[in-house]
C-alpha cells in the first residue's frame, strides 16, 4: 500500500512538472518573439505584393487552428509574411463531445464553435487570411483548391487530421447546418431503436454506449469490441472502470468479436464467429482513416501503409527536397499510442516553432517526442460520470468524479463567447 501510494505521487508530479515545462516553453516563444521583433531589420519602405511570403496552414482543427494562432503570434508584423488558413468547414468541429450528442437532445449546436477573426487578434489587419475551401492537391510550391485556386506557398503546414471508415456523426467534417442534421438524425436512429448495437470499444465507443443507456435505460444496448479490453490503449484500472460502468448501467459487452457490417440487415447482425444478435440500429466507432492524399502527388514515398505522413522529429515531412513541409496531428506518422486535442496541440507547437525558425534563418531545432503526460483522458461513463485516467505505462492514477463536457471551456479557450454563434468567416473577413 505505501509502494502504490508513493508511486501514484510520483505519477502526478511528473505530470505537474510536465505541466511547468509546457508553461515555460509558452512563456519562452512569447519572449523569443519580442526580442526578435527588437532586434530584427526592418524593410525599407512598403513590400511589393510579389514579395509577400504565403506560410500556409492547410485543415484547422486541433493542431492546425492551434499552429496557425501560434504562427500568428510570432511570424514577423513588417508586412514580409502572409498566414493563409485553409478550412472547408463552417465551424469548428469539437469531436471530443460527438458522441454524447449523437444521443443528447437539443444540445447539439454547442459541438461546432465558429471561426472568429478575435483568435487572430495580435495580427495587422490582413496579415491573416481565411480560406473556405478543400484542398485538393499540393505541388511543390502552391496548395491547389477545390475551387481550381492556386495558393502558392513559402512554408507549408498540412494537418488534414482523419476521417471515419463509416459515415457516422460521432466524427462530423461539415458545415454547421449539415453537421447537426447529421447528429439529430443519429438521435432519431437512437430514440427510435429498440436495440441498438454499437461496434468499437474504444472512447467513443465506449461514452456513446453509457450515454445511450443512461438516456434509454429501457432500451437494449450492445458493445461490440475486437479486443480482451475496452480501451485497450490505456492502463488496466481504466480498462476495469469502463467494463464495470457499462455493465451497472446495462449494456451488454461482447469482447473479441468484430461486427460484420454487410450482415446487418435491421433485425440482425453477424459477429466474427458467426454468433448472431439482434440489432434494429448500428453504429460504428472505429476506423479512422488519415487524410493525407494531399502529398501523393508530390512525395508519395512518404506515405506508410496506413495512409499516414512520414515526418522527421522536426515535423517536416520525410522528404529532404522540402524542407519547408511540415505535417502534424492524425495525419502524421507519430508513434503516439492515444491520439487527442492535447497532442496535437503540442505538436502543432513543435511544427510552427520549426517554420519560425526557418523564417528567421535558422535550422529546425524543435522535436516532438511522444509524452505519456500529454495521454491522459478524461472519459465519460454516463450523464455526470466521468473517469481520468494516468498511466505512464506502470503506474496507474483514477480521478472519478461527476462532470459535464468541458464545452464552454473549450469555447472560450477559442476566443469565442460560450454558444454564441457569430457566423461562417470568409477570408474576406481578416
Amino acid at each position: 500500500m505505501v509502494l502504490e501510494i508513493a508511486g501514484k505521487a510520483s505519477l502526478l508530479a511528473r505530470v505537474l512538472a510536465h505541466v511547468l515545462r509546457v508553461v515555460c516553453s509558452s512563456l519562452r516563444r512569447t519572449w523569443s518573439t519580442r526580442w526578435f521583433s527588437l532586434t530584427a531589420g526592418r524593410p525599407n519602405g512598403p513590400i511589393p505584393p510579389s514579395e509577400v511570403k504565403n506560410v500556409v496552414v492547410v485543415g484547422a482543427s486541433f493542431a492546425g487552428y492551434f499552429a496557425a494562432g501560434i504562427l500568428a503570434r510570432t511570424l514577423p508584423k513588417d508586412g514580409r509574411y502572409r498566414l493563409i488558413v485553409i478550412e472547408p468547414n463552417s465551424h469548428f468541429n469539437l469531436t471530443w463531445v460527438m458522441p454524447r450528442y449523437c444521443v443528447m437532445e437539443g444540445e447539439e449546436h454547442k459541438a461546432f464553435i465558429p471561426y472568429t477573426p478575435a483568435f487572430f487578434s495580435q495580427c495587422p489587419k490582413g496579415m491573416v487570411r481565411w480560406v473556405r475551401d478543400r484542398a485538393a492537391r499540393v505541388t511543390r510550391d502552391a496548395v491547389v483548391l477545390k475551387s481550381g485556386q492556386e495558393i502558392p506557398f513559402e512554408y507549408l503546414l498540412i494537418t488534414t487530421g482523419s476521417a471515419m471508415a463509416h459515415d457516422l456523426s460521432v466524427r462530423v467534417s461539415a458545415d454547421k447546418a449539415n453537421g447537426i442534421e447529421r447528429l439529430r438524425s443519429t438521435q432519431a436512429r437512437i430514440r427510435e431503436a429498440t436495440r441498438l448495437v454499437v461496434a468499437g470499444g474504444g472512447a467513443a465507443g465506449v461514452e456513446l454506449a453509457a450515454d445511450a443507456k443512461s438516456h434509454h435505460p429501457d432500451k437494449s444496448v450492445t458493445l461490440v469490441h475486437s479486443r480482451q479490453a475496452l480501451m485497450h490503449r490505456f492502463g488496466p484500472g481504466l480498462q476495469k472502470r469502463a467494463l464495470e460502468a457499462l455493465q451497472k448501467l446495462g449494456v451488454d459487452v461482447v469482447l473479441g468479436e468484430k461486427v460484420q457490417a454487410e450482415s446487418a440487415d435491421g433485425k440482425l447482425i453477424t459477429l466474427s464467429s458467426g454468433r448472431q444478435l439482434e440489432c434494429d440500429c448500428l453504429i460504428y466507432c472505429t476506423g479512422q482513416i488519415p487524410s493525407s492524399s494531399l502529398v501523393a502527388e508530390i512525395a508519395p514515398q512518404i506515405l506508410t501503409p496506413s495512409g499516414r505522413i512520414r515526418v522527421k522529429p522536426t515535423l517536416q515531412i520525410d522528404d529532404d527536397s522540402l524542407p519547408t513541409v511540415f505535417a502534424c496531428g492524425d495525419v502524421a506518422d507519430i508513434n503516439v499510442s492515444n491520439p487527442n486535442a492535447k497532442t496535437s496541440s503540442r505538436q502543432a507547437e513543435v511544427a510552427a516553432d520549426n517554420i519560425i525558425q526557418l523564417v528567421r534563418g535558422k535550422e529546425p531545432k524543435h522535436t516532438y517526442e511522444p509524452a505519456w503526460q500529454d495521454e491522459i483522458i478524461s472519459l465519460s461513463l454516463g450523464v455526470g460520470q466521468s473517469i481520468t485516467g494516468v498511466w505512464d505505462g506502470r503506474t496507474e492514477l483514477l480521478l472519478e468524479k461527476n462532470m459535464s463536457p468541458m464545452c464552454e471551456k473549450a469555447w472560450k479557450a477559442l476566443g469565442c463567447q460560450p454558444f454564441e454563434d457569430t457566423g461562417v468567416y470568409s477570408y474576406n473577413s481578416l
